[in-house]
């Protein structure tokens, strides 16, 4: 028998031809096998940790119906109190329109008692001119009735402005509307009436723009 025939009836072929032992692991291993995870590089770390935060974010995004119920009564709160705010806003508009027309009319009046109270002496001595021309002639003269016409016209005229005079004779005295000038006794008046008025007195719109000048009987 030939070397080449003992070599081919040897198992595994002869010494040094024989094929070394299979090594699954250890330093010989082949890298990237089966046995072994591959490290993740950086990147992908930080997009697994962005989906997984994702994932989180949608599962506490999802309302539950207590949450729902909860934001329903915000708003029915916010609404009622929205309203309320207009309710009130509406209210303090009326409380100031109403606040200025009173404004507005008591400056009106002002504005005309001071006129009235800047012609009330010319219509008294309006007045005391006709009564001594009346008393002085026995026939009415015809510039008496013209005289006359213009004290009817002012007296109308202060009327329509709220204006009115008047003669409280045979009334009982009264410290807010009479300026009593004199108390004496008159036959057949009780005491404390008004017996002869000496300068009639003014209202305008009811109040007291000058009281009337009256004797009264004591």
């Amino acid at each position: 028998m030939t070397p080449e025939e003992q070599k081919i009836d040897t198992p595994f072929g002869a010494h040094s031809e024989q094929a070394p032992p299979y090594e699954p692991s250890g330093e010989g291993a082949a890298p990237g096998g089966a046995g072994e995870q591959q490290p993740l590089e950086p990147g992908q770390v930080a997009q697994a940790a962005l989906a997984e935060a994702e994932a989180e974010a949608e599962l506490e995004a999802e309302p539950t119906e207590e949450d729902a119920l909860a934001q329903m009564r915000e708003r029915a709160a916010k609404a009622d109190e929205y309203l309320g705010l207009a309710q009130r806003t509406k209210a303090d508009f009326e409380n100031f329109r109403k606040r200025m027309t009173r404004d507005v009319q008591a400056a009106e009046a002002r504005g005309t008692g001071r006129l009235a109270k800047e012609l009330l002496p010319a219509l008294d001595n309006l007045e005391r001119a006709l009564a001594a021309v009346e008393a002085a002639e026995d026939d009415e003269h015809h510039l008496t009735k013209g005289i006359r016409l213009v004290q009817t016209e002012l007296a109308a005229a202060l009327q329509r402005s709220g204006i009115e005079g008047f003669v409280p004779k045979g009334e009982h005295f009264d410290p807010a509307q009479h300026d009593a000038v004199a108390q004496q006794p008159f036959e057949g008046a009780d005491p404390g009436t008004v017996v002869e008025v000496l300068q009639a007195g003014y209202r305008l719109n009811g109040a007291i723009l000058r009281p009337a000048r009256v004797i009264v009987a004591g």
